[in-house]
């Protein structure tokens, strides 16, 4: 062989090469977001999620990419759209606020990791084994939010001393909502309230909620944890000072949008886990091994310019323990 072709042919391979190299790298994993309500509302905990990411070395657009799915709280949309994200053949996906999404993702594989974010417990949801052993392709964070209802209920008779009746919001149409109603009924009954029922099941039907909530003369209301609520939090602050009712409240987003008050664990923090978790798994941890995720800390938060609005005095034991108070 010549020189002049041997260096051409040299050349060559060394163009190549890259070219060939790259063409074997593997492609960006996809994350599936398989959400049961829509994304207003969700800000900090999209941030949040993509903080754990981060935590993980993963940034969306960079080294990772994320197919959003969002059943705009329409939940006979979830077996659709988790189906569509195993046919994307995604390396995981993210199930969240509530059981339903990962119900409907575990229905569509049996392979592909998922994690999810819920405020019930997932082992009396079917969803895991068990809480430090999940078992099969299923792990997450809950928030245990509806473990917190007695104390919720026990702090809102603290602030209205003189009621006899508690109002309970609820998604009628949603599928915790049964669950949701039973789990109210022995508190309530411990504390001496009657139970009122208010049934939403889309934003229209919020304000004719409180207008029976006021007409009753109910107390005070507690929201159930609901995406719908979650995304209209604002509108359900507004109708509380409308009709002057206290509300009490699952997130600390709500009590800082101008409600009265919340007792719960970081919600923005369990979508931080769930980041974190999808990026463990996509780095080879299996979700079997990964128990799930339970907060450690719970806290109360006040409003106390609410409060005033609402001509209520919070006593003063409950400010010296809040871990946040709105002025």
């Amino acid at each position: 062989m010549k020189r002049r072709e041997f260096i051409t042919l040299l050349g060559g391979a060394a163009v190549a090469w890259p070219l060939t190299a790259r063409a074997q790298q593997p492609a960006m994993p996809v994350i599936g977001w398989l959400d049961s309500g829509s994304p207003a509302g969700m800000t900090a905990n999209l941030a949040a999620f993509h903080k754990g990411l981060g935590e993980a070395g993963y940034i969306e657009g960079q080294n990772v990419t994320i197919e959003y799915r969002w059943a705009e709280v329409d939940y006979s949309r979830l077996p659709a759209l988790a189906a569509d994200l195993v046919r994307r053949q995604v390396a995981v996906i993210a199930a969240t606020r509530g059981p339903a999404p990962a119900r409907a993702a575990k229905a569509a594989t049996s392979t592909i990791p998922i994690v999810f974010q819920s405020g019930t417990d997932p082992v009396r949801d079917g969803l895991v084994a068990s809480l430090s052993r999940p078992g099969a392709n299923v792990t997450g964070a809950s928030r245990l939010s509806t473990d917190l209802i007695p104390k919720r209920l026990g702090l809102m008779a603290e602030i209205v001393p003189k009621m006899t009746e508690i109002a309970l919001l609820f998604n009628s149409a949603g599928p915790q909502g049964d669950s949701q109603v039973q789990e109210m009924q022995e508190p309530t009954r411990a504390l001496g309230l009657q139970l009122h029922l208010a049934k939403a099941s889309t934003v229209g039907d919020l304000d004719a909620a409180f207008a029976g909530v006021a007409q009753s003369g109910t107390g005070a209301i507690i929201v159930a944890n609901d995406p719908l609520f979650n995304s209209h939090r604002e509108q359900i602050v507004a109708l509380a000072l409308k009709y002057s009712v206290p509300v009490t409240f699952a997130d600390r987003e709500s009590v800082v949008a101008g409600g009265l008050m919340s007792y719960a664990a970081s919600f923005t923090d369990s979508f931080r886990q769930v980041g974190v978790y999808v990026g463990r798994i996509l780095k080879g941890a299996n979700p079997a091994d990964l128990p799930v995720q339970q907060p450690v800390k719970f806290e109360l938060v006040i409003n106390l310019k609410t409060a005033k609005a609402l001509g209520l005095t919070v006593p003063a034991t409950l400010l010296t323990s809040a871990d946040e108070v709105i002025e």
